[in-house]
């Protein structure tokens, strides 16, 4: 995983793996939202510790679920861009990428005047030319310092929590998911990597 994660970084070195700071803050990233119950539980939680993270949300999402995307503005928390159908850049044209990614900014400009310039690629996966082309458009792209694998129904809950807390540093930038499938997972990992890390001096901020 290290490799893999060393050999991305090196490929794509205008993509943003990790926050330059010297302060101790760990960067709380969610994909795949806002669905109901799910991304609604992981509002409450961070609310309970008052923490602001950073939703990378799926156009079709916010579509269904308004009042979700909006209380997640409400609460301060920060909101980036993850294609309007979750896709996968290494399977699309450059154009049907591109188009589907501004789809998702025109949902998103429903609800806020701000204008998006988070970006995240679901899967991880995307081509150098989409990279560049969203890069001129103004957009930063945020990929990861450590992916919990929240999605891997394979692995355990500890498991999922040793991922989230074992590498950290200051700048990390650590993803979640508030979608269905990794909820077992993150529901038992995302409290206490919370805690873990608070306990080890570290506090949270948004991207």
């Amino acid at each position: 995983m290290k490799l893999t994660h060393h050999i991305l970084t090196f490929f794509y070195p205008t993509l943003t793996w990790t926050k330059v700071t010297t302060a101790k803050k760990i960067y709380l990233t969610f994909d795949d939202g806002p669905i109901p119950e799910v991304t609604e539980w992981v509002l409450d939680l961070l609310k309970d510790y008052n923490i602001r993270a950073t939703f990378f949300c799926i156009g079709d999402n916010i579509r269904k679920h308004p009042h979700i995307f909006k209380r997640i503005l409400e609460e301060g928390h920060q909101i980036g861009n993850h294609t309007f159908n979750h896709y996968n850049g290494w399977k699309k044209t450059n154009k049907e990428y591109l188009q589907n990614t501004a789809l998702c900014d025109l949902e998103i400009k429903k609800h806020t005047k701000k204008v998006c310039k988070l970006f995240r690629p679901p899967y991880g996966k995307i081509k150098r030319a989409q990279s560049k082309a969203l890069l001129q458009q103004g957009k930063e792209i945020i990929m990861w310092t450590t992916i919990t694998k929240d999605y891997d129904i394979r692995i355990s809950p500890e498991k999922c929590l040793d991922l989230a807390t074992s590498n950290c540093k200051p700048g990390a930038i650590l993803v979640f998911h508030d979608s269905i499938k990794a909820s077992r997972n993150m529901k038992y990992a995302l409290p206490r990597t919370i805690e873990v890390l608070k306990e080890q001096g570290y506090t949270f901020d948004t991207l």
